[in-house]
């Protein structure tokens, strides 16, 4: 080998030293997942965040991030109040009472915590304040609408899905939402909340925990006595229905 044929000697590299060797290509950075993005305005359903960023936005002063969540909200927890309390206003007020509430309470939410179960919680308390008030003076009969099935089914999950109705359906579910609703009406406010809670908007047992503020243990023995305390209501107030 002649001198000129001798390879310069390469310079050393340190540990850790990600610099490209000569005559290579630098290592292409990983591709990134872009963040849920806001929908345009006016076009709340299309929000793709979460409740807690919806929360969070809320917080910095974007104006449309409540009204996102509300919306989102409106059905599901309108329902659970409507069931719960037996009444559709009363179910609406509170439902406007609960996510002024939230707007009031934002800044102290726990950022470790699920947005839903803590709304439940706040909305479930201002029910039950509702209620209590409610009692102290003269109402009139509540007419709450539960959900139920044609099909002959008298086991509780039956009674209280929602369902869309068939005009020849309409006089037989009338019937049997008033036979429902005159036993879950019937029954305590602490069995009436977790029934609902855990059979209509199915929320398991550590949420239900949140949500009421008590141990899991205790939701499931709760759960345990509302669900005997309707089907022994039930059949006493149909004894015509056959036994499951």
């Amino acid at each position: 080998m002649t001198p000129d044929q001798v390879e310069p000697p390469q310079p050393s590299r340190t540990p850790g030293d990600t610099t490209p060797e000569p005559g290579t290509s630098p290592p292409s950075s990983p591709p990134t997942t872009p963040s849920p993005r806001a929908p345009p305005p006016g076009n709340p359903a299309n929000d793709e965040r979460s409740d807690e960023a919806l929360l969070s936005a809320h917080l910095l002063g974007e104006p449309d991030a409540l009204k996102t969540l509300i919306s989102r909200y409106q059905r599901e927890l309108v329902q659970f109040l409507y069931r719960f309390m037996g009444d559709h206003a009363a179910a609406e007020d509170v439902f406007q009472e609960a996510f002024l509430q939230v707007h009031q309470s934002a800044p102290q939410f726990d950022s470790e915590r699920r947005f839903k179960p803590w709304l439940f919680t706040i909305a479930a308390n201002k029910a039950r304040d509702a209620m209590r008030s409610a009692a102290r003076r003269p109402t009139t009969p509540l007419q709450a609408s539960v959900d139920g099935s044609a099909d002959g089914k008298s086991d509780f999950l039956s009674l209280m899905a929602s369902s869309e109705e068939r005009p020849d359906q309409v006089l037989e579910r009338d019937e049997l939402r008033a036979r429902v609703q005159a036993v879950v009406m019937s029954m305590p406010t602490n069995l009436r909340e977790i029934l609902l809670l855990s059979y209509f908007n199915e929320f398991p047992y550590k949420q239900i925990s949140e949500i009421l503020e008590i141990p899991v243990g205790t939701v499931k023995s709760r759960l345990h006595s509302a669900v005997a305390y309707f089907a022994q209501r039930w059949r006493n107030s149909n004894p015509e229905t056959p036994e499951a």
